[in-house]
């Protein structure tokens, strides 16, 4: 707090100039080998202004204070550095006394975390202050180090953590947390330490350097033992008293493909089927298990290669189901028994086998037999049929050994979308609309016979057959957003962490056919990013409102389909603004010209300036700093005005400072702006005669005096500048007449010179009636005076009592001198005129009769006086 930092702009100036004397004339010393000749005491002498100049100007003033203090605390005190009195600028958080300078905190206490954010001003939070200091009112800046306390406690952003690790992984690895605590404060107060509070010690935690907290596993993990774990994280700062912050952390134990595939002990060893059945009838199902998850618990159940060809042709093994079905329609005459060796499959481990034994009894009667013939595409016995087609002929069926069953036919049982029409004794099987996958992608026809009598008697038909259709998905959906338009608000200059926002999309359709992926729109700008499974949005830069306020982004979902089918969403991010951006001043130097008659409140000039920022952030107000100056801004206009008259003969320019000051939160930024203010001349001075001193002087001039030699002088100054002050001197009237006069009056310089010899005739008094008359425009002001010259053979001095009586006293005024003076004094003649008619006519008599009088009393002396604004067009300068 020992230095300063002061706006002294005469010193400034002069040391600046100083410094180009002396940078051009070391260069140009150097440049011809003339510098050791160079006066070194000057060269000195220049550096040690500049030495002083940057100690003037790069010191600033600092005070410390420690957050969230009441009001009226002491700072410290401005008196060190600067005279009083003290006015500040920036009333939001300090206030100071007028005589001392003691600098106290005002009623709006300060938060270092909403000044300093410590994304946006890292270190230090310094808040700059403007005051006013000293008599001459100079503009000076402090620096106010708001210092931290420990007011905030570690936060979490999500207070529950979710991790997944895989079951194997090994004793001792560690994960990194991302997911940690924040602590607003800084220094010792924002250090946060963690605690992990795990019941089963399955867990802990490491610090490494730059604190990064990670998860050590301490102990094997098994998911089939246990699949989660919750446990405790608890996040503490430095602070002298800490606070703390607790959230919980939930393991995940991802499934590894660790465990193989076991026969259950209630899967079947031996099964008994009857000698008619039909084929597909389902004769057992082997079942296997696999206790872990999803893929990794997939079974494949296949024949072992030691099954006999007998039992292969006659019975088939779903390897996804474990059924076991028949292939062929049975007629068996005599009982008969297969043995099938099952195999279950998984990756990477051994196959677990079993044995079933199947027992075929010997067919008690004959049946009819269904025959099939695909017609659509099928597989293992399934028909495969694409969704949405038209209705479509699926298989052609046939009925064998059906003698005697007489009015028997086929039939489909349930209600399902397939119809069986007769053609030349055989069945088409159909769809009779067409199908949706979406709706149900498998169907189970069941064909039989319908109820057939012979000789008065019911025939048993048998158990029939069953179809199996799988319905095939076509890419027929597009995906569809959850909501056709998103909007979001984000704070501009936000660190670019973490998403903004989650889209997301769903397809009806399965498969390749229903997994979606996003992208951004072609035009969208680059610094958004989109993940592409995930549907996350982000920014790769922060956001800044002052370059584009609103963004408007679209995304597309995208199936994998063949071809692929794509729908649209909008999203709108309104950036909202922050105070990050000072008040601007058009030019940091405004020049203005003003007349010195501009009446009072008139405008001098338009102050630009603007704000980049919006709202209050962006409402900037002016004012002058100079208060000692006659000048105010008028913010609602923008304009600078004066609120005085103003007189260029006294002050000739005006040199002040602006500071505009906007209204944004958490402070108010500040910008200064000089302003230098030229005062032009008004014709408002009248010449002012220096010499002759008086009208009744009088000079003695011997008839010796020789021709051309200069007898006086009339000396003249006018306040005015340029051509308001530029004096002529012209004869305005003479005696004795002009042809026989011996002087002549120069009309610039004033200077009245013998023409001539003087001779006989011209003894006696010469009376001039000088008119002094300045170049103003539109009329110039003029002043008269009377020179006296007596020609005399005795130099003794002379004096007059009163001036010729036969020379003019007064001049005629010229018609634009008149209409001026008409015009400055019409209310006066109007007032005078009013004050006429209210008098009587006897008082009106009497004053007629004492004005003659008073008249007739002063015209004698009257010719000594003159009219200082009547002069004629046009007079002869040469006597």
């Amino acid at each position: 707090m020992n230095s300063l930092y002061r706006y002294k702009l005469p010193e400034l100036a002069q040391a600046f100039t100083l410094w180009q004397v002396t940078r051009v004339t070391c260069v140009r010393a150097v440049g011809h080998g003339t510098l050791d000749n160079m006066n070194w005491a000057a060269l000195l002498q220049h550096v040690l202004v500049m030495v002083h100049l940057r100690q003037m100007v790069c010191g600033t003033s600092r005070f410390d204070i420690a957050e969230e203090q009441e009001a009226g605390v002491c700072v410290g005190t401005l008196r060190r550095d600067f005279p009083p009195p003290f006015k500040l600028l920036n009333l939001n958080y300090l206030w100071v006394d007028k005589s001392t300078g003691d600098l106290y905190t005002a009623e709006h206490k300060m938060d270092r975390e909403t000044l300093c954010p410590e994304e946006t001003m890292p270190g230090e939070c310094i808040i700059p202050h403007n005051a006013i200091v000293g008599p001459s009112g100079d503009l000076v800046q402090f620096h106010v180090v708001v210092e931290d306390v420990n007011d905030n406690a570690p936060r979490f952003e999500n207070l529950e953590i979710r991790l997944s690790l895989l079951e194997d992984i090994e004793v001792g690895s560690s994960v990194p947390l991302d997911d940690g605590a924040t602590d607003r404060d800084s220094g010792a107060n924002g250090e946060l330490q963690y605690d992990l509070q795990d019941p089963n010690g399955v867990f802990c935690l490491s610090v490494e350097k730059g604190a990064v907290v990670s998860l050590v596993v301490q102990s094997a993990l098994d998911r089939e033992l246990q699949d989660t774990y919750r446990m405790s994280l608890v996040a503490t700062d430095g602070g002298s008293e800490p606070l703390s912050a607790t959230a919980t952390l939930i393991i995940d134990v991802m499934d590894v493909n660790d465990n193989c595939p076991r026969f259950v002990s209630d899967s079947p060893q031996s099964v008994t089927v009857h000698g008619d059945a039909a084929r597909g009838t389902l004769v057992t199902q082997v079942r296997a298990t696999d206790p872990d998850l999803g893929p990794n618990a997939a079974i494949i159940y296949s024949l072992s290669p030691k099954v006999s060809e007998r039992a292969k042709n006659l019975l088939s093994l779903d390897g996804l189901t474990g059924h076991v079905r028949l292939t062929l329609n049975l007629q068996a005459d005599s009982a008969e028994e297969l043995v099938l060796h099952v195999l279950a499959s998984s990756p990477h481990c051994p196959p677990a086998d079993t044995q079933v034994t199947v027992s075929v009894l010997r067919s008690t009667r004959h049946t009819p037999e269904i025959k099939i013939g695909f017609i659509a595409e099928h597989e293992n016995q399934t028909i495969l049929l694409p969704e949405n087609l038209p209705p479509t002929v699926l298989a052609l069926l046939e009925v064998r050994g059906n003698s005697g069953l007489g009015d028997s036919c086929l039939i489909i049982k349930g209600e399902v979308p397939f119809t069986l029409s007769p053609q030349n004794g055989k069945y088409l099987l159909s769809t009779s609309r067409p199908l949706d996958h979406e709706m149900k992608g498998e169907y189970l026809i069941s064909v039989g016979f319908s109820g057939a009598k012979t000789g008065g008697h019911t025939v048993d038909t048998g158990s029939g057959l069953e179809i199996r259709v799988l319905v095939l998905d076509v890419n027929d959906n597009i995906p569809q957003f959850l909501r056709p338009h998103y909007r979001l608000e984000v704070e501009e200059n936000k660190p670019p962490t973490g998403s903004l926002l989650t889209v997301r999309a769903t397809d009806a359709d399965s498969g390749p056919n229903g997994r979606v992926t996003y992208r951004l729109g072609k035009y969208t700008a680059a610094i958004f990013r989109m993940g592409s499974q995930t549907g996350q949005l982000s920014v790769t830069v922060p956001l800044d409102r002052e370059q584009q306020d609103v963004h408007t982004i679209s995304v597309l979902a995208r199936d994998n389909g063949s071809p692929p089918l794509e729908s649209l969403t909008t999203v709108s991010i309104r950036v909202h603004d922050q105070n990050d951006n000072a008040p601007a001043f058009v030019t940091p130097h405004f020049i203005f010209f003003i007349p010195e008659n501009l009446p009072p409140l008139a405008h001098v000039g338009r102050i630009g300036v603007t704000d980049a920022d919006e709202g209050k952030n962006g409402d900037v107000e002016v004012c002058v700093v100079n208060t000692t100056a006659p000048f105010v801004m008028d913010n609602a206009q923008g304009m600078l005005r004066c609120t005085t008259n103003v007189d260029r003969e006294t002050v000739d320019r005006y040199e002040l400072h602006l500071l505009a000051t906007d209204h944004g939160h958490p402070f108010p930024l500040t910008s200064v702006a000089k302003v230098t203010i030229f005062l032009e001349d008004v014709n408002d001075n009248q010449p002012r005669v220096i010499l002759p001193d008086s009208n009744l002087s009088c000079l003695t001039v011997s008839p010796a005096t020789a021709a051309g030699t200069m007898v006086t002088k009339i000396y003249a100054t006018d306040e005015d500048s340029g051509l308001n002050s530029e004096i002529t001197y012209t004869v305005a009237a003479q005696e004795p007449a002009p042809h026989s006069s011996p002087f002549r009056l120069d009309s610039r310089s004033g200077n009245i010179t013998l023409t001539q010899r003087l001779l006989g005739t011209d003894l006696g008094m010469h009376h001039l009636f000088i008119v002094v008359s300045d170049g103003g425009k539109p009329a110039p002001l003029h002043t008269t005076v009377w020179v006296n010259l007596l020609v005399n053979e005795t130099l003794e001095p002379c004096h007059l009592d009163s001036l010729p009586r036969s020379l003019p006293y007064r001049l005629a005024q010229t018609p634009s001198e008149a209409s001026v003076c008409d015009a400055k004094y019409a209310h006066l003649m109007l007032l005078a005129g009013l004050g006429t008619m209210l008098a009587s006519i006897c008082l009106l008599c009497v004053a007629a009769v004492l004005y003659l009088k008073q008249k007739r009393g002063l015209r004698g002396n009257g010719r000594g006086k003159e009219d200082e604004n009547s002069i004629p067009l046009s007079h002869t300068e040469v006597l």
